[in-house]
């Protein structure tokens, strides 16, 4: 099932690829669509979250009060997290030579940081800047989406190819 999901998605993606064959490699066009695809997704559930679930207020732990748009972030991240990495191993970095729970680790440390990077520029847009906390998510996002990308490519689906280069 999980074989024919994977060539179904590739197919799709690789349907459109053709006319941006002359600037970008294939790879980085299945990453477009792919982190296209989940960035969209997490800022549509940070937006549901946000506006719909949470209801714009503060989450109150009892020990601890979060902020309804940092609280977003951790809600968007359970539907993100699992989407992501499926999209990254099995339809973007697929030549990827290290072990599924290697590449597992390393994406979670990725997402970690992403997130915390989530955080101080939420934090500092919304907080700060006073700027809406959607437009914050999107604003952010276009920061942390560049580092992961080279992130991804060069340590968390690193090939067997790019480990004889650094030896």
């Amino acid at each position: 099932m999980a074989q024919i999901l994977k060539n179904s998605i590739i197919s799709f993606i690789d349907f459109f690829y053709p006319p941006f064959s002359r600037v970008m490699p294939i790879q980085t066009f299945r990453y477009a669509a792919c982190g296209g695809t989940n960035t969209v997704v997490d800022i549509v559930m940070y937006a549901i979250a946000y506006n719909f679930i949470l209801h714009k207020h503060d989450v109150d732990l009892g020990f601890l009060v979060i902020k309804s748009h940092i609280a977003s972030i951790l809600i968007a991240f359970c539907v993100s997290f699992p989407l992501g990495f499926f999209l990254s191993r099995n339809i973007v970095f697929t030549e990827s030579t290290l072990h599924g729970r290697v590449q597992l680790f390393r994406y979670f440390l990725l997402v970690l940081i992403c997130l915390l990077l989530n955080y101080i520029f939420i934090k500092l847009f919304v907080e700060q800047f006073h700027i809406y906390p959607t437009v914050s998510k999107m604003l952010t996002t276009l920061i942390v989406v560049a580092f992961s990308y080279v992130t991804q490519k060069n340590f968390t689906f690193k090939t067997e190819t790019q480990n004889r280069q650094v030896d």
